[in-house]
């Protein structure tokens, strides 16, 4: 899925998705780090989560967030629910 033109697709509407959390101003890449980079705390990504979820009509499973630390990494999990919806 990575490098997909639909991957790409996703990742700029998540990059869009994510302006308001993005304080720094830090550019938004597959490798951005939730934590590290973008400074946020996990109440803030949950909410994000769910902006992900309506926005897109999916249900991400908490047990795949465990392992998301990178905006890459949460298009991926975004991605397999999107094609399992």
């Amino acid at each position: 899925m990575v490098g997909t033109a639909a991957h790409d697709e996703l990742m700029g509407e998540l990059a869009g998705m994510l302006a308001l959390l993005n304080k720094g101003g830090v550019v938004i890449t597959r490798a951005t780090d939730f934590n590290a980079d973008l400074n946020v705390d996990s109440v803030a990504v949950m909410d994000f989560v769910l902006e992900v979820e309506d926005t897109y009509d999916i249900t991400i499973p908490i047990n795949l967030l465990s392992e998301v630390t990178t905006v890459g990494d949460f298009a991926d999990v975004v991605a397999r629910a999107r094609a399992n919806n």
